[in-house]
């Protein structure tokens, strides 16, 4: 049995629980600020202006499971473009475009009407970006910034990346700086009892 943590990581917080290369003297928003359990560490990251799902755990053999590449946990985002895409920008997603590090393995990939997500905050400015659009990929591999690159390959730069998913684990009812506890009696297979967790001090 262990015990595993759902976090929604919010915009600008570190995938980490200390900042030791805090730019300028200035402190940056670790995961200390929503979850205080301790012995716990993240199973893989999130850039600093990603958002959503983060999986946490003080089993190591679970955390080397969720994070190794060489399990293929799919991994799903919401992913908010500059412009309106066209059918065969979408179509070069799905086939697996060419970055300098090698081609991508297929994707799946989507269009959205909503993103069903809260807004970021601070939000972006419409006047900057007067015509986007969200779409949902799927990826199974975990490249250095993958999802910006790919997008950024097919002429629609990320301007917002929220990962909503990670394997069977949902980020579904976590609103930012909130987490919840779920217990695995089995490998690889969550529970359905949770324990919903705010942020400290009210940050979100």
């Amino acid at each position: 049995m262990s015990t595993l943590y759902l976090l929604h990581k919010p915009y600008r917080m570190l995938s980490q629980f200390t900042d030791r290369k805090a730019p300028d003297g200035k402190c940056r928003a670790t995961l200390a600020d929503s979850i205080d359990v301790p012995g716990i560490y993240p199973a893989g990251r999130l850039d600093h202006d990603s958002e959503g799902l983060l999986l946490l755990s003080d089993d190591g053999e679970l955390i080397h499971r969720i994070s190794d590449p060489r399990h293929k946990q799919p991994k799903t985002y919401r992913v908010q473009v500059e412009g309106e895409p066209s059918d065969a920008a979408l179509q070069a997603l799905r086939e697996g475009v060419e970055l300098k590090d090698g081609r991508t393995r297929p994707a799946k990939v989507r269009r959205l009407v909503s993103s069903d997500l809260p807004e970021r905050d601070p939000p972006l400015d419409p006047r900057r970006h007067p015509v986007t659009a969200w779409l949902e990929l799927t990826i199974t591999e975990g490249r250095n910034r993958q999802i910006r690159r790919m997008t950024a390959h097919v002429g629609h730069p990320t301007l917002r990346l929220v990962r909503v998913a990670i394997g069977p684990w949902r980020l579904d009812g976590l609103a930012p700086g909130e987490w919840r506890r779920e217990t695995l009696h089995a490998p690889r297979r969550p529970s359905t009892g949770a324990r919903r967790g705010r942020p400290k001090g009210g940050r979100r």
